[in-house]
């Protein structure tokens, strides 16, 4: 549906921007550690975000819609909650925050378990 595709485009930009951002702005300011720690939050942003725009081109292939709606606004809830958490934690180096990166984790993970189920 437009609406993925749409969130997806935005989530690409924003994967980008920060992408950029930690390779000029942060590299010099954060540790070797912290740096990783972004960089998967990007890597994770990225492949996600265009996991969106994919449900949204197949939204209107697959009879069920409703699920693959539901897959992409899991994706996106965990594009907030991992890929986030990664960037907060990485800048702040407020470890506590990594106790909701697993969340954001199992979002993913659900997403695409229901696009499994909306293409059986």
């Amino acid at each position: 549906m437009q609406t993925l595709i749409i969130l997806g485009s935005i989530m690409m930009f924003l994967a980008v921007a920060l992408g950029a951002f930690g390779a000029h702005a942060l590299k010099r300011k954060l540790s070797a550690d912290m740096i990783k720690i972004y960089e998967t939050g990007v890597q994770y942003h990225l492949i996600h975000g265009l996991g969106l725009i994919i449900m949204g081109l197949l939204a209107d292939r697959l009879e069920q819609t409703s699920l693959v709606l539901l897959a992409g606004w899991l994706l996106f809830a965990g594009i907030i909650l991992f890929s986030g958490s990664l960037y907060v934690l990485s800048i702040t180096g407020v470890r506590k925050l990594g106790a909701i990166t697993p969340l954001g984790g199992v979002a993913f993970l659900a997403g695409w378990v229901t696009l499994l189920i909306a293409a059986l």
